[in-house]
């Protein structure tokens, strides 16, 4: 499957730096970021499958998603990237190291780890599912029904950003079904075998528990060269919690 991408920055630049979103997500979701890096790098966002503009599938795991990435860029005549990605794009980045190291200059996970993870999303399927897409007339509406299941505003309001309005009708830009059914593979440890030799930063949310030091072992026997980062007080989202932060990170890696 080709993936909807969206280029930026200095096309000039040797390596490509390839940003990858989370669960319910887009390319749009690493927008701060990506322009931050735009003035140095050539940045491509991808929306992966039954995400954003991409083509929607009933099938979806790891497997699949790298071999999605992969055409991709043969598509678009680029052999080497650098990846970033964040939760759900960070166990996509790491799978397509593993099965293409050679692909891989650099490596970049946002607040993820190779393992399988336990089910965190019950009550977003639940509020989704509840939202009567047929009768709201308006995102109030929508988010109005989320509240019921999902008590964030933040997190309700980055589902919204999914939800858009055709032909006098809302729906939302992620295949829900598909996530829904697929779910078990997407918080699979999605990074199974193999080793990746090239640098490889894991950035963590100080006061996220996605990484924990148990999970060290599993981390150095995929990527022996990995180094680890910490954002003070901030969670999952660190990216849009201290983006200048995370961006500086970020840069100084990639210009290591």
């Amino acid at each position: 499957m080709l993936l909807y991408t969206h280029s930026s920055g200095q096309h000039n630049s040797s390596t490509p730096v390839v940003l990858i979103h989370g669960l319910f997500g887009s390319y749009e979701n690493l927008g701060v970021i990506a322009r931050s890096l735009s003035e140095q790098f050539h940045i491509i966002n991808i929306d992966v499958r039954n995400h954003g503009r991409s083509e929607h599938s009933e099938q979806m795991n790891y497997a699949l998603m790298t071999e999605d990435l992969a055409q991709t860029l043969d598509a678009l005549g680029i052999n080497q990237v650098a990846l970033l990605g964040h939760s759900m794009g960070g166990k996509l980045a790491m799978a397509f190291a593993l099965a293409y190291p050679e692909r891989v200059t650099k490596l970049i996970l946002a607040d993820i780890a190779p393992i399988h993870y336990p089910p965190r999303h019950s009550n977003v399927f639940a509020g989704l599912i509840a939202v009567d897409l047929a009768s709201i007339t308006s995102r109030t509406d929508a988010d109005k029904q989320l509240a019921e299941f999902i008590t964030e505003p933040g997190v309700r309001q980055f589902l919204l950003k999914s939800l858009i309005k055709e032909n006098d009708s809302f729906a939302w830009r992620f295949n829900l079904a598909a996530l829904h059914d697929n779910y078990n593979e997407l918080i699979s440890a999605g990074a199974e075998q193999g080793q990746y030799l090239g640098p490889t930063l894991f950035i963590k949310g100080g006061n996220s528990d996605y990484i924990l030091p148990e999970y060290k072992q599993r981390i150095t026997q995929l990527f022996p060269k990995a180094e680890v980062k910490v954002i003070q007080d901030t969670g999952h989202w660190l990216h849009a919690e201290k983006p200048a932060m995370f961006s500086r990170l970020v840069i100084d890696f990639l210009l290591r």
